[in-house]
């Protein structure tokens, strides 16, 4: 009798046996990069020769991965088409495209200041300041970001909130000019300039506050950890900087409805 070593578990998957290879990626890579390299690395031993692939041998790679690629396709479709609802809502509510694109330029300032944190969170010197001896690089998980699932997620939360400073300012400014021309007055340029600043000045501490509330409801979850804090605080980082950077929408949305007003005056000038 011969006795020969098997393997130890057989496993199939559509009628064919399957086997396994492990791998992981190194510091500083992705799971998208590192899948990508791999491909590579193999398709190019195959058509070297390097690499022979018996007859019925066939390979592919699965995990993680594959649900990247699958989201990948989704917020392809999501992302545009939430940035279009949030876009025809303000239109709903202001009949104003022009009102609803001022607004709407507060969502071009958050998704830079997303992307400006993430950045910022890859610098070796960032966050490397001692608070009452904890270290605020060990405390917050500033490290290298990928633009993973949970970032892309992050991004359209962002969306949904990055209009809310705008909405403020503007139905103030609305409702200022809407009395302006119910009192028959002849607006000038000054008038025009006073009554946004005016407007500009009256709504600040309503945006702080907005602003304020959502930044510091996003700290905790900065500083997670444990069990889901690797989905988590991805998707807290881009909201976190897009909050902190949309609170320029104080001053660009009013700047914008400044010179649409000013046109407008112009326009009915006499010449």
């Amino acid at each position: 009798l011969t006795y020969t070593r098997g393997p130890q578990a057989i496993r199939a998957e559509n009628a064919r046996l399957v086997s396994y290879v492990l791998f992981d990626a190194l510091s500083g890579w992705s799971e998208t990069e590192t899948v990508e390299s791999a491909q590579a690395r193999v398709a190019g031993a195959i058509a070297s020769g390097e690499l022979v692939l018996p007859p019925g041998v066939s390979y592919e790679f699965a995990g993680t991965w594959e649900n990247q690629v699958r989201a990948k396709k989704t917020l392809s479709v999501l992302v545009p088409l939430v940035l279009l609802l949030i876009l025809a809502v303000l239109v709903l509510e202001f009949g104003s495209l022009s009102t609803s694109l001022f607004i709407f330029s507060g969502v071009a300032v958050a998704w830079s200041g997303g992307f400006l944190l993430i950045w910022l969170y890859g610098l070796d010197g960032f966050g490397d300041v001692e608070v009452m001896g904890t270290n605020l690089r060990d405390l917050f998980h500033i490290g290298p970001i990928h633009l993973s699932v949970a970032v892309w997620v992050g991004f359209l939360a962002l969306f949904g909130i990055a209009t809310d400073d705008g909405v403020v300012m503007a139905s103030y400014l609305r409702q200022k000019f809407d009395g302006l021309r119910e009192s028959g007055k002849q607006l000038s340029l000054e008038d025009v300039r006073a009554a946004v600043v005016e407007s500009g000045q009256r709504r600040v501490r309503p945006c702080l506050a907005t602003t304020a509330t959502t930044l510091l409801a996003l700290l905790p979850v900065l500083g997670s950890s444990g069990r889901g804090a690797e989905v988590l605080v991805p998707m807290a980082i881009p909201a976190f900087g897009g909050m902190a950077l949309e609170l320029l929408t104080m001053f660009v949305l009013p700047v914008l409805w400044c010179i649409r007003e000013e046109w407008h005056l112009l326009r009915r000038a006499p010449a």
